[in-house]
């Protein structure tokens, strides 16, 4: 790999050219022996036990000096720095905000002013990583790989999982099916009809032949993803994921089916995004075997699995869901039962508020900047958009009912119009044009006010879910929330947020939004014992 550090890449300079070495280093871009080889990176590729003898050919006959192609090298004259360098910021710019990440934009500024040349420019470098591993941005990124780390590790390596069920090829569905068989594993995917099964082995292939590289490997992944419409692939699973609507009564009537005709060992796993878990297991005879697996979307490009369990759920199943999930690559968050668990309890009143800010005269684009400008990586309304507003309401109508948390009028407006989001042809709040929102560029910057009423609605919650239990620890909800909803990883999670801001500086701005909107900005007591957490 390459050292993201200037230092190490001096040589990379000088042999790679600007433009391909500052791509690597500005990326954290790893490559692989034969890759590094292939670019003349390095001299030679040896096997593990071949090293000491390739070391000694290099020593005995010396590979010549390796420079960058003659029509690279103008790129790193004094001159001509300052006009690449100025490409460079805009280029990083649209990627990473300066305030949340500097070390890309220190990287530039030291090849800029030395180009790689002279001990002057490796004394600068050195000084320039000592200030960035002791930044706040340093520490929560460490953090947030630490935490990254403890997730990977909770549950024991296992591969006992060969097959797995699938019941709902919808975009959820047949996204875990596909996710499973390209992770290896055996997969009936099951639905009413054929027709249903169709779009699910579409967007398989096409992930199949994007992620499969190796010869034969996504036509072996697809043979692997079976068309189950009777069912029958179940008696052989080892977990069975539900993936239907989201009405209690239909899991119910599905899982008292699935129970008789599975093997006693099965783990039944709901995908359920917001109904307890205990209300659908009521069915069951045997209601300790069901857990909550709930995946987010897209699911090949989200990390995190919440995992899900009840006082009644035995504990022999939970582990071995948790194992299941580490298995296919994914990172399992360990919740207790609860509406909405913890990314979704978090997520809703971020998005209502978002949605009450648009009633009060924001524009929407205003609001989603607000929340880009803060470090998230797609605004609320965006958000609400993708995930879809009939599902955003339907979720929202199911936290009300425990947390108060009323969907905002818009909101019910809009899915009675039939505007339910990305998915539909009128769109939502945005229109849409080849899957993106088309955005009026014309509209107020926001002010520190809107971003406050966005965030520290979503870390007010995030109090609330660790005194309800809904985690086990402040490390595991920061985690939950950064690697299931992308909150800014550079904060170290809301909670890591909250105490660099301070407690009387987070309480005085929350004091602030109550006078400004009401109580549901009231500091949560719990306050009082996260803060005092080191």
């Amino acid at each position: 790999g390459i050292h993201p550090g200037f230092g190490g890449s001096v040589r990379s300079v000088r042999m790679l050219g600007a433009p391909r070495a500052l791509d690597l280093m500005l990326t954290g871009r790893s490559l692989s022996p034969v890759e590094a080889r292939a670019i003349g990176l390095v001299d030679a590729v040896a096997e593990a036990g071949q090293v000491d003898a390739a070391a000694l050919r290099l020593l005995r006959k010396q590979p010549p000096p390796r420079r960058a192609p003659w029509y690279l090298r103008p790129l790193n004259w004094p001159a001509v720095r300052p006009w690449l360098a100025k490409q460079v910021r805009q280029k990083t710019a649209k990627r990473a905000a300066k305030a949340h990440y500097p070390a890309p934009y220190a990287i530039i500024d030291l090849w800029e002013r030395y180009g790689g040349e002279g001990r002057e420019a490796y004394r600068a470098e050195a000084e320039s990583i000592g200030e960035l591993l002791v930044s706040k941005t340093s520490k929560n990124l460490v953090r947030i790989f630490m935490l990254r780390e403890r997730l990977r590790n909770l549950a024991p390596k296992s591969d006992a999982v060969r097959q797995v069920q699938v019941v709902g090829a919808g975009v959820m569905g047949g996204d875990i099916a596909s996710w499973c068989a390209l992770r290896g594993l055996r997969v009936g995917m099951q639905d009413r009809a054929v027709e249903y099964l169709k779009p699910a082995l579409e967007r398989a292939e096409k992930l199949f032949k994007k992620r499969l590289k190796a010869p034969g490997a996504a036509k072996a992944a697809r043979k692997r993803l079976l068309e189950d419409i009777a069912g029958d692939e179940a008696a052989n699973a080892d977990v069975v994921i539900e993936a239907i609507i989201e009405e209690l009564d239909a899991k119910r009537g599905l899982f008292a089916d699935l129970e008789s005709k599975v093997k006693p060992s099965t783990i039944l796993a709901t995908n359920t995004s917001s109904i307890r878990i205990e209300e659908i297991a009521a069915g069951l005879k045997e209601p300790t075997r069901l857990v909550g697996v709930h995946f987010f979307n897209p699911v090949a490009s989200m990390p995190l699995v919440e995992v899900i369990k009840t006082e009644q759920t035995d504990p022999d199943v939970f582990d071995r869901a948790l194992a299941f999930v580490t298995q296919i690559g994914k990172l399992p968050l360990p919740c207790r039962s609860a509406p909405g668990f913890l990314v979704n309890r978090i997520l809703m009143p971020y998005m209502l508020e978002a949605l009450l800010a648009y009633e009060d005269g924001h524009a929407i684009e205003t609001i989603d900047r607000a929340a880009r400008d803060f470090g998230m990586p797609m605004g609320p309304i965006e958000l609400a958009d993708k995930v879809g507003l009939d599902v955003a309401l339907h979720v929202a109508k199911i936290l009300a009912a425990t947390y108060g948390v009323e969907p905002p009028q818009t909101l019910r407006d809009m899915v009675d119009a039939g505007r339910l989001g990305q998915k539909s042809d009128q769109g939502g709040f945005y229109r849409y044009q080849d899957g993106k929102p088309q955005r009026n560029r014309n509209v107020a910057a926001p002010d520190q006010a809107l971003i406050d009423r966005l965030v520290l609605r979503l870390v007010n919650e995030a109090a609330a879910c660790f005194d309800d239990g809904v985690v086990d620890d402040p490390e595991l909800l920061d985690a939950g929330v950064v690697f299931g909803t992308g909150f800014a990883p550079f904060t170290g999670g809301p909670i890591q947020y909250a105490r660099d801001c301070g407690k009387e500086d987070l309480v005085a701005r929350l004091r602030q939004l109550v006078d400004a909107f009401g109580d549901r900005f009231t500091p949560h007591p719990a306050w009082d014992r996260l803060l005092d957490v080191e």
